[in-house]
């Protein structure tokens, strides 16, 4: 049977991409950027890949008729701050043309919305979920809280808190219960309930065993790694001044943050355990869900992460738009370096950013992300999800990867810093010579001021940079 799987490179379709066609199923991968969709090979044949803007009503014409079901995995909280008539609009244009197909079951993941005051996000997605039911096929909701597993945004602010601070002191919302799931147990839940007749036309809570506070859930990743942490909270801390608290302290961006600040004053428990009745199942605790994702981490095995997605970056935007890098009006500066071993080279540039560093005055760089953080950008927190493997599409620091092809030896790399312009870093090998360009395209006067600003810097990093990256005895 054809599935059609919205939402297809994102943490969750990533994953649920080979749990379906484990069962069998032919899967049809709606994506809104086929250039940053990089499918195991194995999954090859037994994928079909459209293009597909839910917010385009021309791409909805893609959708194969002959699909018999379809999952619909479309999130936008973090990347406008309008996102709530995005969402659902994007349910409206997306019902509308699944009822012109053959399907018959349509499954969303949604969020536990069970108390009369909600979040802003979790109200968005009631909204959709409302909309999703008024199509002539059947709906299946799973509602889910806090996601824990390896690259979910939950853990890594967890995390982030727990290994970053001795000491952490955060608002009387910590007292906050929350139910958190495994990431397994949800995509078992997503995968049964496919053609499931039991969970046609229903909605279900969905969530681990443990029912938590988030100064429990924090307490207890502390144990796991070891570490002694004391928590206090405050009375009179503003929902402002705790979004700037975590975008400064964790990985994520400051939308992000301030969607989860205003999420966390909610509780977020299961009203009981209807789902078990149709799929039985053990679910995993939160203690072993942290042990899993850290283990996942330690192997260098995270299938999927929120940080590859264009909202952890604040952006929306497609990699065709921006993989022809301009020349026209552009400040330019260009290093050639003389190699030796070119295979030496590209292990220093796939290996860039994240731990590694930049090869050159990492505190300078270090620098520049804290600025980054203060105006609102991602900063350096982000990392890389792979040490030494890179895909387009992935966040690479305050970097989006738009191009990684190791073979030809061309990486490129564009900005998602805050900054007057655009810019771009780009990384070629060919003929024994590495080529180092950064490109920046102004915006106006103060795009102008901001290049001389940085040109002292740029004439120091940029040079030793190249050096360094194209030395075969270069060791970071």
């Amino acid at each position: 049977m054809r599935i059609l799987l919205t939402g297809a490179t994102g943490y969750i379709g990533k994953r649920l991409l080979p749990a379906l066609i484990i069962k069998g199923h032919q899967v049809v991968c709606a994506v809104r950027d086929p250039k940053r969709f990089h499918p195991p090979k194995s999954l090859l044949d037994h994928i079909e890949v459209i293009q597909l803007d839910l917010l385009d009503q021309d791409s909805l014409q893609t959708i194969p008729t002959d699909i018999g079901a379809a999952y619909y995995l479309i999130h936008s909280m973090a990347a406008t701050s309008d996102y709530e008539e995005m969402e659902l609009q994007s349910a409206h244009n997306f019902r509308r043309a699944i009822e012109g197909t053959e399907a018959q079951q349509v499954i969303y993941l949604s969020g536990i919305a069970n108390q009369k005051k909600l979040s802003k996000h979790l109200r968005s997605r009631k909204m959709v979920e409302k909309e999703l039911r008024r199509g002539d096929y059947h709906l299946t909701s799973l509602r889910a809280g806090i996601i824990i597993g390896s690259g979910s945004a939950p853990f890594e602010i967890i995390r982030d808190l727990v290994e970053k601070l001795p000491l952490i002191v955060g608002p009387k919302w910590l007292e906050t219960k929350s139910q958190p799931i495994c990431i397994t147990d949800v995509i078992t839940y997503l995968s049964e309930c496919l053609f499931l007749p039991a969970s046609y036309n229903k909605n279900f809570d969905i969530g681990g065993p443990d029912i938590l506070t988030y100064r429990e859930m924090l307490l207890i990743c502390a144990e796991t790694r070891g570490l002694t942490r004391k928590i206090y909270t405050v009375p009179l801390m503003t929902p402002r001044l705790a979004s700037y608290g975590l975008h400064f302290l964790t990985s994520t961006s400051y939308p992000l943050a301030r969607s989860l600040v205003d999420s966390i004053t909610v509780e977020v428990t299961c009203r009981g355990n209807d789902i078990k009745k149709i799929i039985p199942s053990k679910n995993i605790s939160y203690r072993e869900a942290l042990e899993r994702a850290f283990l996942k981490i330690e192997s260098k095995e995270i299938p999927s992460s929120w940080k590859d997605s264009f909202a952890s970056g604040g952006l929306k935007m497609s990699i065709s738009d921006f993989i022809d890098v301009p020349t026209f009006g552009c400040f330019i500066d260009k290093q050639i370096e003389t190699i030796e071993d070119r295979e030496a080279c590209l292990n220093n540039i796939w290996r860039i950013g994240g731990n590694t560093g930049w090869y050159c005055a990492d505190w300078l760089w270090r620098i520049r992300g804290v600025v980054d953080k203060i105006f609102g950008g991602v900063g350096l927190r982000r990392g890389r999800t792979h040490p030494d493997h890179i895909a387009t599409g992935d966040a690479l620091d305050f970097w989006r990867v738009l191009y990684a092809d190791r073979d030809e030896g061309r990486l490129l790399l564009f900005a998602e810093m805050k900054i007057p312009g655009e810019a771009w870093l780009e990384f070629r090998v060919e003929d024994n010579k590495l080529y180092q360009t950064a490109t920046f395209r102004p915006r106006g006067v103060l795009g102008r001021l901001y290049w001389y600003s940085i040109l002292p810097f740029h004439g120091f990093i940029f040079p030793n940079m190249s050096k360094r990256l194209g030395g075969s005895g270069y060791k970071r």
